[in-house]
């Protein structure tokens, strides 16, 4: 049990996904292999390349269970309908071609532009799998049926049994790397100078690719019984939202040196924006290792600065709007921020105690921590 408690460590899991996700697949190859090859069962190729479809490039249980269901739907489904025409063919040979054609097309136009087409997918091949060539056999349509159904169901139970990744995990860890790139991001806007190896441009590369790696995550979550689309689309969101306003404050140009004077004469704000900074990075932090989400947001109180903003005129007697509107992407950021704590907040299936352990042999965290970020 010593040895294998750390192999099912979240934090194990992740890193090595992409070795253990090959040695899943070689070892549900080889016990489709060790099922088949004994009993020397026709048609048992079609038990190993349903192995391999199943498990495909989805190293997370959600996933292949996402992929998994719609494959035993649709070649279920598709097995039976091709069974179906064999066994009234000889009655009415057109049927078989005729109906072929029929089943794939409405399975097509059900499925277009919705998240069961991998189903639809393998709703037709099945069935042209089952009904094979121009004198398709029933015992043959059989068989195939059955190879199909037993390599997928090998593929579904090695990847839950055997050193499981799931997609709760995956997310937990891009949703705290995402907040930390974007706490590092606005960290490095309100200081004086940047760090020397913080590399912007990468770090908003990299908010990117996170952003669309959570939302490709979505149905296989869904599908781990973790947290449901509607909660999974308002994280999101709320996210997307945070990077454009930090994105738009990384692009905050003065025209004039005026207002550029009158922002750094608002004693406190750069306080302000550290705090803020922190917030998000304890946020990160406490996502990664696992805690109840508990961040004390100071609110971002901008009426002290109100008069050096609204009174703010260039050189010409313009006044200046640029100081008014820097402050309020400020305070909008902080909002954000504060509703994506209070709805992290109420996740009460997010925090997770595999997680803190994990934290703890990693030494990410003392086993007594209460999730506050290092400074």
């Amino acid at each position: 049990m010593k040895l294998v408690r750390p192999l099912r460590d979240p934090y194990f899991t992740n890193q090595h996904r992409r070795i253990l996700h090959v040695l899943r697949v070689a070892l549900a190859l080889t016990v489709a292999y060790a099922i088949t090859e004994p009993f020397d069962l026709p048609h048992r190729g079609w038990a190993l390349v349903s192995t391999v479809m199943v498990m495909g490039n989805l190293p997370h249980i959600g996933g292949v269970l996402d992929k998994g269901r719609q494959r035993l739907l649709g070649s279920l489904l598709g097995a039976l309908w091709g069974l179906l025409l064999i066994v009234i063919t000889p009655f009415w040979p057109p049927v078989l071609h005729l109906g072929a054609l029929a089943g794939i097309a409405a399975v097509t136009w059900y499925t277009f532009s919705k998240r069961f087409g991998y189903g639809g997918l393998m709703f037709a091949i099945s069935l042209l799998l089952v009904i094979g060539g121009s004198t398709p056999e029933l015992e043959a349509a059989l068989w195939r049926s059955f190879n199909v159904l037993l390599g997928t169901l090998i593929g579904i139970g090695v990847t839950v049994l055997v050193l499981p990744h799931k997609a709760t995990d995956l997310l937990r860890f891009a949703l705290a790397d995402h907040l930390d790139h974007m706490a590092r991001l606005y960290h490095a806007h309100t200081s004086a100078s940047a760090p020397p190896d913080l590399d912007t441009h990468e770090l908003l590369k990299g908010c990117s690719k996170l952003l669309v790696k959570q939302r490709g995550l979505v149905d296989a979550i869904h599908r781990e019984n973790r947290l449901t689309r509607v909660e999974l689309d308002e994280l999101i969101s709320l996210q997307r939202r945070m990077f454009s306003t930090i994105e738009l404050l990384l692009e905050t140009h003065w025209n004039t040196r005026a207002g550029h004077e009158r922002i750094d004469a608002m004693h406190g704000l750069r306080d302000q924006q550290h705090t803020l900074a922190r917030a998000i990075g304890t946020l990160a932090f406490q996502v990664r290792t696992g805690h109840p989400i508990d961040v004390d947001l100071a609110p971002f109180d901008l009426q002290r600065h109100a008069e050096l903003a609204g009174d703010a005129y260039a050189e010409d007697g313009r006044r200046l709007f640029s100081p008014s509107g820097y402050l309020w992407l400020n305070r909008e950021l902080a909002r954000l921020t504060g509703e994506l704590v209070e709805r992290l907040g109420s996740l009460e299936r997010l925090p997770s105690r595999r997680l803190r352990k994990g934290a703890s042999r990693h030494g990410l965290l003392e086993p007594d921590d209460t999730g506050q970020a290092p400074q």
